[in-house]
């Protein structure tokens, strides 16, 4: 399993580095069944995260035809209405909204990028936090399941997807997870899924961190009302 995970602009750093270590670690537990770098849209180049400054090289391009899977990050930055008149310079040094940054992310060729990675069968996409937003704001999660950060599930639904309140949310070939250190659990589901259950414990003894909740997928007896 060859994992590449999605750097742009303002991006949140957990978001890609929880699963980065997670998946590394699988990667050396597993002999090289498994591995993972990070990528950009516009190639190799280091890429200015929403937090501090904080920046990850990108070494190489998204390669939307490559198997194996893709991750979207979500993105850090100030919550609430980019219109709300906050003058970014006055606000603590945050900066845009965590809105802006994930639509201008797809201002640039990464829009067309993860459309050709979502028509390929043979690729799942991965996202963490805003990751889902980024693919429902381009028009590619149409009545899919997905999750995202919690303070976004309303923006979610609104975009057509069946927004579903669960730390991981699997709907075949698009994988999503909740808030930000839902990453881990990503990482780990993702092992587990793709190599074994066997590799997904070592990883998790290792980082002495269990996931939490159920994988939610859309199948079995629905729930009556409680």
């Amino acid at each position: 399993m060859h994992v590449q995970i999605v750097l742009f602009d303002g991006f949140d750093p957990l978001d890609a580095i929880a699963p980065f270590e997670v998946l590394h670690a699988g990667a050396t537990a597993s002999g090289g069944a498994v591995s993972v770098e990070l990528v950009s849209a516009e190639g190799p180049r280091e890429v200015v995260s929403g937090t501090g400054g904080l920046s990850l090289r990108a070494t190489c391009s998204l390669d939307p035809r490559r198997p194996g899977v893709v991750l979207v990050p979500g993105a850090s930055g100030r919550l609430g209405d980019p219109d709300d008149g906050t003058d970014p310079e006055d606000d603590g040094g945050q900066g845009d909204t965590v809105a802006v940054r994930l639509a201008r992310a797809l201002d640039t060729e990464l829009r067309s990028l993860l459309g050709a990675a979502m028509e390929d069968t043979r690729i799942t996409v991965a996202t963490v936090c805003g990751g889902a937003l980024v693919l429902a704001m381009a028009g590619l999660l149409q009545d899919r399941h997905a999750t995202t950060h919690h303070l976004g599930l309303d923006l979610l639904d609104a975009t057509g997807v069946h927004a579903v309140r669960a730390r991981v949310v699997d709907d075949g070939d698009l994988v999503t997870a909740a808030g930000v250190t839902s990453g881990l659990d990503l990482g780990l589901y993702l092992l587990e899924r793709e190599v074994g259950p066997r590799i997904a414990h070592a990883v998790e003894e290792l980082f002495a961190h269990e996931r939490r909740g159920t994988t939610w997928r859309p199948g079995g007896l629905a729930p009556a009302a409680f």
